[in-house]
């Protein structure tokens, strides 16, 4: 079975060579979001809870395209360009979900992220059941 581009017009298009999703093999493989306004393409201005937001959001867009959300996130995989930020990230992103659907996750600090974002997230989720 081919692995399937999932693609929306609710999250940013993507900047590079890559699908914003791809569902393959029971899972859905969400590539990393930046802080991205959709509409336009720019970086959201604000300090590091504003992006988190904004990307949490964008993860949310990809994951209705494919059917799904946050409930069926495995693992998350978070960079950071300064973790001393990572307080009030993880604050955000834990906004997103509730008691009983936390994934397994990282936090990695990185000297940078495109387009001088200070936050990326990228997710694992299953597929609908």
């Amino acid at each position: 079975m081919e692995p399937e581009p999932i693609q929306t017009d609710e999250a940013p298009k993507a900047v590079a060579a890559y699908a914003q999703a791809v569902r393959a093999n029971g899972f859905i493989f969400l590539s990393g979001q930046i802080p991205l306004d959709p509409a336009t393409g720019q970086l959201v201005e604000g300090d590091v809870s504003v992006q988190a937001r904004r990307v949490m959001d964008n993860l949310a867009a990809v994951l209705r395209a494919a059917g799904s959300d946050f409930s069926r996130v495995a693992k998350a995989t978070i960079y950071l360009t300064d973790m001393e930020d990572f307080a009030k990230v993880n604050d955000v992103y834990a906004s997103y979900f509730t008691a009983t659907s936390k994934p397994a996750r990282a936090a990695i600090a990185v000297s940078a992220l495109p387009r001088g974002a200070r936050v990326e997230i990228e997710m694992i989720a299953l597929d609908r059941g």
